[in-house]
C-alpha cells in the first residue's frame, strides 16, 4: 500500500533531529532543470509568478540561487521532518520511533512541485514550488505536463506487488497522477464536519485529518485499506453511508 500526502508551503529548517537517516531523492536532475530555469527570474517574476509579497518573493529568488544538486546533511533535510503547516502536524513525525520511520519510508510518498515524488527521508533544499505553479521548463506546458508519467511510473515502481494507493493528497496535487496509469485500486479519503443537517469539509481541518490518518497507518502498520475503516483519532470515524468504493468518508461531530 502506497499513501500519498501533499507538501507544505512552510518549511522548518530549524527544529533538532534526532535520527541522522537520509535518503536521496530519485529526480535530483528534473528538480535541477526547474531551479535553472527560475534562477533566470527576477524577483517581481517571481512574486508574479507565485502571487507572493515582496518579501516572500525576495526569500524564493535567494533560494533558487543557492540551490545545489549535491544534497547533503548540511545544506538539505529529510522532507518529513522539515514540511510544516497541518499535514505535518496531523502526521507528527518527530513521534515515530526507528521501526515506524522504516515502515513510514516504504509505505508514504510526498508529491512535490520541484521534486516530483518524495520519500520521507529524501533531502529537500528550502524552495517553494507548488505543482499548480502556471510554468514549466521547454515545451511543457505546466508541471503537471512536466512530472505526471515519471510521478505515476515511480508510484508504481513502489507499490512493488501492492494493489492500493491512499490518496491523502489535495486535489492540485493529486492532478499530477495519471490515475488510469497507475497499477493500483486508488482510495479517496475525506474528512468532513457535521454542520447542522449536513457534513462539510472544512479545509484546515480536512487537512491536518489527512496527516493524522498517515500518522494511524504509520502507528499501526497497515497494509490492508480494510483496516483504516478502523481509523478513529480526533474523533472522525468511517461514514458507510457516505462513503462509496472508492471514496471514503470519515465525519465526525
Amino acid at each position: 500500500m502506497i499513501v500519498l500526502l501533499s507538501p507544505a508551503k512552510t518549511l522548518d529548517f530549524e527544529t533538532a533531529i534526532k535520527s541522522d537517516q537520509h535518503s536521496l531523492p530519485e529526480n535530483i536532475e528534473q528538480a535541477s532543470q526547474l531551479i535553472a530555469g527560475l534562477k533566470k527570474m527576477s524577483t517581481k517574476k517571481i512574486g508574479e509568478l507565485m502571487h507572493l509579497s515582496e518579501n516572500l518573493s525576495a526569500l524564493n529568488h535567494q533560494r533558487y540561487q543557492h540551490f545545489t544538486k549535491d544534497h547533503q546533511r548540511k545544506n538539505a533535510r529529510p522532507a518529513v521532518f522539515t514540511f510544516s503547516g497541518e499535514v505535518a502536524n496531523g502526521l507528527a513525525a518527530s513521534e515515530f520511533n526507528g521501526e515506524e520511520i522504516d515502515f513510514a519510508q516504504k509505505h508514504i510518498r510526498i508529491l512535490s512541485g520541484l521534486y516530483g515524488l518524495l520519500k520521507p527521508l529524501d533531502l529537500i533544499q528550502p524552495y517553494r514550488l507548488e505543482m499548480g505553479t502556471a510554468w514549466a521548463p521547454a515545451k511543457n506546458k505546466n508541471l503537471y505536463a512536466f512530472w505526471d508519467k515519471l510521478i505515476t511510473e515511480q508510484i508504481n515502481k513502489d507499490l512493488n506487488g501492492s494493489e492500493t494507493v491512499i490518496n491523502l493528497a489535495s486535489v492540485e496535487y493529486f492532478k499530477a497522477v495519471q490515475q488510469k496509469v497507475l497499477k493500483a485500486n486508488v482510495i479517496h479519503c475525506h474528512f468532513k464536519e457535521k454542520k447542522g443537517k449536513d457534513y462539510k469539509i472544512v479545509m484546515m481541518f480536512a487537512k491536518k485529518a489527512r496527516g493524522r490518518m498517515a500518522h494511524y497507518i504509520v502507528k499501526n502498520k497497515i497494509e490492508k485499506s480494510s483496516d483504516l475503516q478502523k481509523f478513529k483519532l480526533d474523533d472522525y470515524a468511517f461514514n458507510k453511508t457516505l462513503s462509496t468504493a472508492n471514496d471514503w468518508v470519515f465525519t465526525r461531530g
